[in-house]
């Protein structure tokens, strides 16, 4: 008997421990790591909607389910580690006095942890363990409350640029619509500067989305907004500008898209999406040269000049796109983003797919959902 309350007061200050550590790292460390009990939870939630996304037809509906998966999933969070505690404490009771039986050792946790006291705690021991899980369970709150403000303030400064890049690049965005946009209202000598901005934007959500993983499920207040697709559309108009645009200057485009390039890998690092570090510039991208030449026509349509070596364009285009190509398209898939060209309409292929894309995503793909998220390239 003895062996065994050794056993299980071992087994609830592990589970305390557990619970800390789980709370540590989501919480208050201010870098990227992982803890399996914050993981299973969300990943709970997470299979859970996409069940019941599967029942929806059109992706608004569809949508309006993923919505809340970021919002729950800090709730359950919190109440798996609540409710670890709990169980804890009551193990913890129990091994102290294994007499009063484990209906009152839970009574006297769920007294402790609420610090409602109509429990009483006796001798020391007990006492001492009853203060600390009231302590504890004040404390989970405590930073779960401070850790809202920082999740929603990291979302408002990731959504001003989203929602910025509506106006100037359409919805859903698209890279050749922002650089026609910038050309008939004559603002292409802005855009070095709008390079730099959005390099800023790639290192804060680089930092925010692998330190608070959960934002990169919380998706934009309009379906057809997305952050991921944001980031696409912005890298690739970069790659043309660079690539293609004739006398501009080059080193602001190409140092935001090694900024977003990095940004993305390091997300796709954390969230497990497997990716080649170092590709060849001529690699195989998802985009195709016709592709490319139908956007290059776009743009002289407008009055865009563009270098006069078309296959020496299509050759740095596509030497920038591969840095960026796999992760962009994986995390597309991951978050079940809008349709937005050149990114989330095509696939990564399915062996570089993140597991979760690999298990939740193929129906998807099979037999697409009616959309009615049509682009408004033609506003302007």
């Amino acid at each position: 008997m003895v062996v065994i309350r050794v056993l299980v007061f071992t087994l609830g200050l592990l589970l305390v421990a557990g619970v800390l550590m789980s709370a540590l790292k989501t919480l208050v460390l201010p870098r990227p790591s992982r803890s399996v009990l914050t993981a299973t939870a969300f990943r709970l939630v997470l299979a859970v909607a996409e069940l019941a996304a599967r029942t929806r037809r059109t992706y608004e509906e569809q949508d309006r389910i993923r919505a809340v998966v970021g919002p729950i999933g800090l709730i359950l969070i919190v109440f798996v580690w609540l409710t670890t505690v709990l169980a804890a404490f009551g193990a913890l009771f129990w091994a102290v006095d294994p007499t009063a039986g484990v209906g009152a050792a839970y009574h006297l946790s769920g007294s402790s942890i609420t610090t409602l006291g109509f429990a009483p705690a006796d001798g020391a021991t007990e006492r001492t363990l009853a203060f600390v899980e009231a302590g504890l369970g004040l404390l989970l709150l405590t930073l779960l409350i401070t850790y809202l403000p920082s999740i929603y303030g990291a979302f408002s400064r990731r959504e001003m640029r989203v929602a910025l890049l509506a106006v100037r690049a359409g919805t859903p965005p698209s890279a050749t619509e922002l650089l026609e946009r910038y050309r008939r209202i004559d603002w292409m000598e802005r855009l070095p500067g709008e390079w730099l901005a959005w390099e800023e934007w790639f290192v804060d959500i680089e930092e925010s989305h692998t330190t608070y993983p959960v934002l990169a499920f919380f998706r934009s207040h309009d379906p057809a907004m997305s952050w991921i697709t944001a980031a696409g559309a912005v890298l690739d108009a970069a790659a043309l500008w660079v690539a293609a645009v004739a006398d501009v200057p080059r080193a602001p485009g190409g140092i935001m898209i090694r900024a977003g390039t990095l940004s993305l890998r390091h997300i796709a690092e954390f969230f497990g999406i497997p990716f080649d570090p170092d590709p060849a510039p001529t690699d195989p991208i998802s985009i195709t040269r016709e592709e490319f030449d139908a956007a290059c026509e776009a743009l002289e349509a407008v009055g865009v000049r563009l270098v006069a070596d078309r296959d020496r364009a299509w050759g740095d285009f596509a030497g920038w796109r591969v840095n960026y190509d796999t992760v962009l398209l994986a995390i597309a898939e991951m978050i079940h983003a809008p349709y937005a060209p050149w990114t989330s309409d095509r696939s990564a292929p399915d062996h570089r797919r993140h597991p979760l894309a690999r298990v939740w995503t193929p129906w998807w793909r099979r037999s697409p959902p009616e959309r009615s998220l049509q682009s408004d390239h033609d506003e302007s």
